[in-house]
């Protein structure tokens, strides 16, 4: 007579960790997107893109080679970084490509922290981020801007419980991925109202010779990359 035992092992997760895992990415993503859909909200949390924008800008420059000379954050939320350099070339290229893409591509490198579970280091580099660009800003409102983001930064980072701190990091890697996608679209409906005559992309345009909406759809194109790829690893999370 053949006797058999089946052992099994149950390793899957708490249904009550499950749930609230759940709950934060789903709800952290609803509030980015309402964040970045209702035009109200928007009119306001685009200042948060529009740092990213203009900090995208100055961290090329600097990388490659240019010397910067000074960032300006607007409160109808534009913004302006002048750097110094040669006229054209790859660095001056590169320098005007940054702009509309740094917003998603921080969002995706937050949603890498986050899923390897490197929370406190993805506050400690927006706060060191903040910190360097504060030394370049050149106008009232910008240094406010700067200020009240990197007190909310460091609030979080150092006086928040887990749970807010998490919930927070959630919130930030959704809204760099969703925010960064909306102001392409916003870029594209001003130039067909001739509205944005030297956008970043009429200037690559005229840096490069590839024609302008070229240039928006690359920028379309890597926003929406990384809304995908930076989606898919916070909610691969559950």
């Amino acid at each position: 007579m053949r006797l058999s035992r089946r052992v099994c092992f149950d390793v899957s997760m708490p249904s009550e960790l499950l749930t609230h895992e759940v709950l934060i990415t789903w709800g952290t993503a609803l509030a980015a997107f309402l964040a970045v859909a209702l035009h109200g909200i928007w009119r306001v949390t685009r200042n948060v893109i529009t740092i990213a924008h203009e900090g995208g800008h100055a961290l090329v420059a600097v990388l490659t080679g240019r010397r910067l000379s000074g960032i300006k954050l607007h409160s109808d939320t534009s913004g302006l970084t002048v750097s110094r350099g040669k006229p054209r070339g790859p660095g001056m290229v590169l320098t005007a490509l940054a702009g509309y893409i740094a917003p998603s591509l921080l969002g995706f490198g937050a949603a890498v922290l986050i899923t390897n579970e490197h929370i406190q280091l993805m506050l400690w580099i927006s706060i060191g981020f903040l910190a360097a660009m504060l030394i370049m800003i050149r106008n009232v409102f910008g240094v406010l801007s700067i200020i009240v983001t990197g007190a909310v930064f460091f609030f979080v980072s150092f006086y928040a419980t887990p749970e807010v701190r998490d919930t927070a990091a959630y919130v930030f890697a959704w809204f760099l991925l969703l925010g960064g996608v909306r102001p392409v679209w916003e870029l594209q409906v001003k130039r067909w109202r001739r509205q944005a005559p030297r956008s970043d992309a009429d200037q690559l345009a005229w840096l490069t010779g590839v024609p302008a909406l070229g240039w928006v759809t690359l920028f379309g194109v890597v926003s929406a990359a990384a809304l995908v790829g930076g989606g898919a690893l916070l909610l691969g999370r559950w």
